[in-house]
């Protein structure tokens, strides 16, 4: 289709855009689906729909018309200017030119590769079977390899900043080095003396056996509560908590449970909820454009972070909570007053696994993996050696001996998702939520005490006013300093963790 006397060039490249984010959509769909609701022996044919799927969308994004419209679009807009229609033009530039990059067949098998691994993961992870996993980790860190050797990077750069351009534009190794290694410094010594301080917080929400459908029925509710649109999502339970989907009016989250661990189950949510409800806080009307999609996953996942720790781990969230913990669990939690669950909900407790890990010491486990993924990206480290590396770096950083693989390197999915360079996004969406919260606490001062009061509408209109509705009209960082006035910092995440664990403990 070539465009009409009526249709601009740009009308028509967001026209086959659009169509290339629903056939994303439909992916998006395949893959929740593959996590929650498909029956095992369909995986190899999930990973052919999934891999046809991402062959067509990559043809799309790498036509001939599309950099037609491209160029005809640069030479009339002011690409410079701050509007939609200059962003999304400047946006879709960037994601064509690092698409022609690769070839398509390269695209398939990644794609093919990366759903057929995912399955072979759940089954290693759950069989503690590391060399089951092994040749998809290989054929893995091979594609990935090869997928930035087509994409390039900087001199003196490497080939993780390469691949770290699709979840983080403009991040890079040593950049992320040069941030990682003072904050763990800082962490450190937070951690040393919480250590050292013979405080031990309440427990006991943690320690009661609570039946699962309950938890889930406790936990949507709290998700509805803060602003979560269940007519426009779902909750599910998977293996590994994610938010997924196809669009704004309709996304998928999951989150998973304990018998004896529910503030793991409530953090899964409300981090899941807040993936979710920055989903739903994009503007429909701009679904397929750069303008409709979040702008990296480090801003993503400080929307996540936000809901979870700076509200959802406040002991005013659990003066709100605790008497939803009564209407859901009746006598099973009698004793329990917000105090203790604020305490159970905040206890610091060097870990093995990730999503399961206190404030404190969770960006350590971030550390670990970046070391690690750009070591085997690098091939200083064989995959074959993985374990070990791990579970000496778990030794170095928190001072644990690993037990297993299952709680060791097969506890996340990423790896087998494809997704190297991935996991810095994690930490750096604590500083930019810490950044961005600080922020929001200064425009509205009492918004934190209004959580006891279910008052949380406030700072997600707030966010969806600053963050959801521009999409990626603005990059990560020129995003932080338009809402913080201030380039991105570790120092008011210090703040924020200094802020609650010297008083909960005493130092």
């Amino acid at each position: 289709m070539t465009t009409t006397a009526s249709q601009t060039a740009y009308d028509r490249l967001l026209e086959i855009i659009r169509e290339e984010s629903v056939l994303d959509s439909i992916s998006g769909l395949l893959g929740w689906d593959q996590e929650t609701m498909m029956p095992i022996e369909g995986a190899a044919h999930r990973a052919k729909q999934i891999s046809l799927l991402a062959r067509l969308s990559h043809e799309r994004m790498t036509s001939s018309e599309v950099s037609e419209m491209l160029t005809a679009c640069e030479g009339e807009m002011d690409l410079t200017a701050d509007t939609e229609a200059a962003a999304n033009v400047r946006a879709i530039r960037h994601d064509h030119d690092r698409a022609v990059r690769l070839p398509a067949a390269l695209v398939q098998e990644a794609a093919e590769t990366a759903s057929a691994a995912q399955h072979e993961w759940a089954e290693a992870r759950a069989n503690n079977d590391f060399k089951r996993f092994l040749p998809w980790l290989e054929k893995t860190v091979d594609i990935c390899r090869r997928k930035a050797e087509c994409f390039g990077w900087a001199e003196g750069g490497e080939p993780w900043d390469a691949l770290a351009e699709d979840y983080e534009p403009g991040c890079t190794a040593a950049g992320v080095a040069s941030v990682f290694g003072p904050l763990r410094d800082r962490l450190r010594v937070l951690v040393a003396e919480i250590g050292d301080s013979g405080r031990t917080p309440d427990a006991r929400l943690d320690l009661m056996h609570l039946p699962r459908d309950e938890q889930m029925a406790f936990c949507l509710d709290v998700a509805e509560r803060i602003g979560f649109d269940a007519t426009r999502g779902r909750l599910d339970v998977s293996t590994h908590p994610f938010c997924g989907g196809s669009h704004c009016d309709d996304v998928r989250m999951t989150t998973r449970f304990h018998d004896d661990m529910l503030t793991d189950a409530v953090s899964s949510t409300m981090h899941e909820s807040g993936h979710a409800m920055y989903e739903q806080g994009l503007p429909y009307a701009a679904f397929g454009t750069p303008c409709g999609n979040s702008v990296s996953l480090g801003i993503h996942e400080s929307q996540s972070r936000m809901w979870e720790n700076q509200v959802g781990r406040s002991e005013s969230f659990w003066k709100f909570a605790t008497p939803l913990l009564q209407r859901h669990f009746g006598d099973a939690v009698t004793g329990i007053d917000a105090r203790a669950a604020y305490e159970s909900a905040n206890r610091v407790s060097p870990g093995f696994i990730r999503v399961e890990a206190d404030e404190a010491t969770y960006n350590m486990h971030v550390m670990i993996r970046f070391e690690l993924e750009r070591a085997m990206l690098t091939g200083d480290l064989s995959p074959a050696d993985l374990p070990a590396a791990w579970n000496a770096a778990y030794r170095d950083y928190l001072g644990l001996e690993v037990p297993d693989d299952r709680r060791g390197c097969l506890q996340d999915v990423h790896w087998s998702m494809g997704a190297m360079g991935y996991f810095p996004t994690y930490t750096l969406g604590n500083l930019y939520c810490a950044q961005i919260f600080e922020t929001a606490c200064e425009k509205m001062p009492g918004m934190v005490n209004g959580f006891a009061d279910g008052h949380f509408s406030g700072l997600l209109d707030w966010l969806r006013a600053n963050i959801h509705v521009h999409g990626r009209r603005y990059s990560p960082g020129q995003l932080c300093e338009r809402i913080t006035g201030k380039p991105i910092s570790a120092d008011p995440l210090m703040r924020y963790l200094d802020g609650k664990f010297r008083p909960l403990y005493g130092i």
